[in-house]
């Protein structure tokens, strides 16, 4: 039986879901093969009978772990994936990280465009940084990707009626409410495979993941899924201590969202 508050949780996203492919013309979902976007896709097979129903994209700049290749390619076929891959060039970027900044949601942008989606499931969460928990369950984007985070439409009594910029899109935002903990308990819950790369190898696993150029290993002995829930009710270190574009001071990271970046 799943506890009464992952059900909560689980209830409201898969609403989020449903009510995303219901409104919603063309929907496309972001996976980038870490927990909180494998969990999304769990979500979504629970939510529509055993498949995810909108295709899934991955926004590739090459420089990945081998580790999350495999993951991808192994999860895709076994659940069925409908697999969009984007490829995204790693070129100077005055705004953020080169490698993950401004240019992969232009890759994203063009890849809209290509297929005309007009919802994005995205699996941010409130809990990860200052400028995320400004996000809404369904957030409008204009044409241009612009997110703006000082004006952005009430959520009241589940009311989630974003209005649509005719050339822009809607990010759908299911795991907004939940929190690390909550998310590792689901995967231990629902037995939903996880990157190899969250476990300890030699005294240190990935908390956070993103490709090799911006991601680093912590310390920790945590070989299993329930080592990382023991270790999670201890530590007071934040979450993406090991991604340096977190390390951005607070008004870039704004600016790089409003810029479309995940």
């Amino acid at each position: 039986m799943i506890p009464q508050d992952l059900k909560i949780l689980e209830e409201k996203s898969i609403y989020l879901l449903r009510e995303a492919k219901l409104r919603f013309n063309n929907v496309a979902a972001l996976w980038s093969m870490g927990k909180d976007s494998t969990t999304m896709l769990a979500l979504a097979r629970k939510a529509f009978l055993g498949k995810v129903p909108f295709p899934v994209i991955h926004i590739d700049n090459s420089i990945d772990f081998p580790e999350t290749y495999r993951f991808r390619d192994e999860l895709a076929k076994k659940w069925k994936l409908d697999l969009i891959v984007g490829e995204s060039e790693i070129n100077p970027d005055l705004v953020g990280s080169a490698c993950c900044g401004k240019n992969k949601p232009e890759t994203l942008k063009k890849l809209m465009a290509t297929y005309g989606f007009d919802a994005l499931v995205v699996s941010i969460r409130r809990d990860e940084h200052g400028i995320r928990a400004k996000e809404r369950y369904m957030s409008p984007r204009d044409k241009n990707f612009r997110w703006n985070y000082k004006n952005q439409p009430a959520e009241l009594w589940d009311d989630y009626s974003s209005k649509l910029d005719v050339r822009g899109h809607i990010r759908v935002h299911p795991l907004l409410d939940w929190n690390e903990i909550d998310v590792w308990n689901y995967i231990k819950q629902e037995k939903i495979p996880v990157n190899p790369l969250y476990f300890s190898r030699n005294g240190y696993r990935y908390r956070s993941l993103g490709c090799t150029h911006c991601t680093i290993p912590l310390k920790s002995d945590a070989r299993g899924v329930n080592d990382i829930i023991r270790e999670l009710e201890t530590t007071k270190d934040e979450e993406r201590s090991g991604r340096s574009m977190d390390k951005e001071r607070e008004y870039v990271m704004s600016k790089l969202r409003a810029l479309g970046y995940m």
